[in-house]
């Protein structure tokens, strides 16, 4: 029997379901205990209508109470730790300590409380109110329900239910369809049991939170296109998320896209002379780390060839070359990574540490390291640089600075943009050369640190410009930025104040609410 699906308020089976798929455990290569159900469209069509319905009553329930409902979330989840890091560690072979339980869960945690409180506070909502032609405007909720599609690699962080674009969709007044990845069904339906319970002692509809497990691409394409969807989140591959923004593009919807990115890692010559060694072991533990499945991994490592370079490509490759095998979320990594293996080498890179391979049972790749000049790099620089998920890095050695310079240009939008330089100032002039173009090609650039760590602060950036994302003006982690994605702009002109919304009235609701009046933002009347 499979397991039922959140539908409409309650747990009930599926209607008509085409199939059932179960999820593997990494480790050993086998099938977890549990059956769950493939929805066809007659579920979607439920859940968006379920969704639709609770949209009026969810905006008009107020911050009060949502972000009531976020800190109980958070609470439930806590509750269910113990459970959950248990779950994860088996669907997805992460470790429960350091990264599930001391780590992830804190953050996810974290995360639905920082929603709350930007919701209790509203300066989120950009309140604007011109008083001289009494116009009034404030972002709110959309109207209908957000589908949140949630990735693989961070169980609790990024989940469906629970994760941050949840947390987000719910805070900006919307209802929240999840579709949870089918590496995870597990973990995600306790989130989800969680996430439903406390909706009880909320006084929030009780479609707020819906979860279907797993429908066909087609349904998928329908389901984001649709007159009563809200918007959608997607966090997954390229193709996916390109067939699902077409669909959208042509509705007229709006999605958020997180697909792609090869996080650039420039070191120039100063750095290499200074401390070759030390951005080595920096460079192997941000490819390796998660068996380099985080989206920031550095896929792409640029350095000038020279006096410097030796130190440094000997440490890294060291590495590389004596790294175990990791264990990797599923068969379909193995393939993705075993084609980007293939494709490097067709492209002319040469494999220069790690085996790739594994012998082991499971899911299991060895970390591999190829490497390229930059002239060859430069002849097919858009195939060269796309992303493999997974412990895979390229090292492309350039010839001088016009090389970096060049590579800098040719790369596509990516999350993230890195430049290690000297601290004695020696490469101050290379930096400034190459910091225009990688500004405009990453959502974030950083300077002497990896990318790997994307830190949950109002200031984050976790976007970028195609195709990274689908949009370079947003970011999937930060809030209050966060919830912007899943609101619309509500004016109001010359509406009698005691039917304006609170945030718009004279008075400010909160006392602590920041509101642009007149051209000055302020927390006055």
């Amino acid at each position: 029997m499979a397991h039922r699906i959140l539908v409409g308020g309650r747990w009930r089976d599926p209607r008509d379901p085409v199939g059932s798929f179960t999820a593997n455990d990494p480790d050993t290569g086998t099938p977890i205990p549990g059956e769950y159900p493939i929805s066809s469209w007659l579920d979607l069509e439920d859940a968006l209508a379920a969704g639709a319905e609770a949209s009026l009553p969810l905006a008009e329930a107020g911050p009060e109470r949502i972000a009531a409902y976020l800190e109980a979330a958070a609470a439930g989840l806590e509750q269910r730790a113990e459970e959950l890091v248990e779950m994860a560690r088996l669907e997805t072979g992460l470790p429960a300590e350091s990264r599930l339980r001391s780590s992830e869960l804190p953050r996810t945690t974290g995360q639905l409380r920082q929603a709350a409180a930007a919701c209790r506070e509203r300066t989120w909502t950009r309140a604007t109110i011109d008083t001289k032609l009494d116009i009034r405007s404030k972002l709110g909720p959309l109207g209908g329900p957000v589908a949140v599609f949630g990735p693989s690699n961070f169980p609790f962080a990024f989940n469906a239910v629970g994760g941050g674009d949840f947390a987000a969709a719910l805070a900006a007044g919307n209802p929240v369809i999840a579709k949870t990845n089918p590496q995870s069904p597990g973990t995600t339906r306790i989130m989800a049991e969680a996430a439903f319970e406390a909706l009880a002692g909320c006084g929030l509809p009780a479609a707020s939170v819906q979860l279907v497990y797993h429908f066909s691409l087609e349904d998928a394409r329908k389901l984001v296109s649709h007159p009563l969807i809200g918007a959608t989140s997607f966090t997954g591959g390229r193709i996916a998320g390109l067939a699902l923004k077409e669909a959208t593009d042509r509705a007229g919807k709006p999605i958020y896209l997180e697909m792609s990115s090869a996080n650039p890692v420039f070191v120039l010559p100063g750095a290499l002379r200074e401390r070759g060694r030390e951005v080595a072991a920096e460079l192997f533990a941000s490819c390796t780390v998660g068996a380099g499945q985080f989206c920031t991994k550095p896929g792409l490592v640029i350095y000038q060839a020279g006096p410097w370079d030796q130190e440094f490509v000997a440490s890294i490759e060291a590495a590389f070359e004596g790294a175990p095998a990791d264990v990797v979320l599923g068969r379909g990594v193995i393939k993705g990574l075993e084609a980007g293996v293939e494709r490097l080498r067709r492209l002319g890179a040469g494999l220069v540490a790690g085996r790739g391979q594994a012998e082991e049972p499971g899911f299991r790749f060895r970390p591999a390291l190829f490497r390229v000049p930059a002239v060859q790099f430069l002849k097919d620089a858009a195939a060269f640089q796309v992303e493999t998920f997974g412990a895979l890095s390229l090292l492309v050695a350039a010839a001088d600075l016009a090389e970096m310079s060049s590579i800098a240009a040719a790369l596509e939008g990516q999350l993230t943009a890195t430049v290690f330089s000297a601290r004695d100032g020696s490469d101050e002039t290379a930096y400034r050369i190459l910091e225009p173009t990688l500004r405009r090609k990453a959502g974030r650039l950083l300077n002497d640190k990896m990318p790997t760590g994307v830190a949950v602060s109002p200031a984050m950036n976790h976007g970028g410009p195609f195709p990274a994302t689908g949009h370079p003006g947003f970011t999937s982690v930060g809030i209050p930025a966060a919830l912007t994605r899943f609101a619309a702009l509500h004016c109001y002109d010359g509406v009698r104040p005691d039917r304006l919304p609170v945030e718009l009235r004279n008075e400010n609701p909160t006392g602590r609410m920041w509101r642009l009046i007149d051209g000055e933002w302020t927390r006055r009347p």
